[in-house]
């Protein structure tokens, strides 16, 4: 692949914790099984904090405010296929009633406690949350 091929995608995910916990989806076995962040891939004509409303409330039915969102890591993860920036932004206030809504993608929403995170945590979220939780606001994550 040459580098006029690769591709580079924009993506957000949620960081969102409550009384010690954060949240993650529980993927179907179809798509890997592990745990990841509410999230996904910015649309054409959407800005990033837009798509993370939406994303959350199709995902797992949380709604979301824009000034109660704030940026809290970037990441850049160079793939087999190009780039990929992420931005991961952490909420202050939510609302809604939590529950996996894309029952094709993701079988079930769940709470960990920091200090016991899932073994099927995806290694990038496992990646970000141990740069956020040292400060870092950005990080690198190179697939292998």
């Amino acid at each position: 692949m040459t580098q006029a091929q690769w591709t580079t995608t924009l993506k957000v995910r949620l960081i969102l914790y409550d009384k010690g916990k954060i949240l993650l989806l529980r993927q179907t076995k179809a798509n890997g099984g592990n745990y990841t962040l509410v999230g996904g891939t910015i649309e054409a004509r959407e800005t990033a904090i837009a798509s993370l409303i939406r994303e959350a409330r199709e995902e797992a039915g949380i709604v979301l405010c824009p000034v109660d969102l704030e940026l809290a890591h970037v990441l850049h993860k160079r793939t087999r296929h190009g780039h990929r920036l992420t931005l991961y932004f952490k909420a202050h206030r939510w609302e809604g009633r939590l529950r996996s809504r894309e029952l094709d993608k993701f079988k079930k929403v769940c709470w960990f406690p920091l200090d016991s995170l899932p073994d099927k945590l995806t290694p990038t979220v496992r990646h970000v949350l141990l740069q956020y939780r040292k400060g870092h606001l950005y990080s690198e994550f190179v697939k292998k």
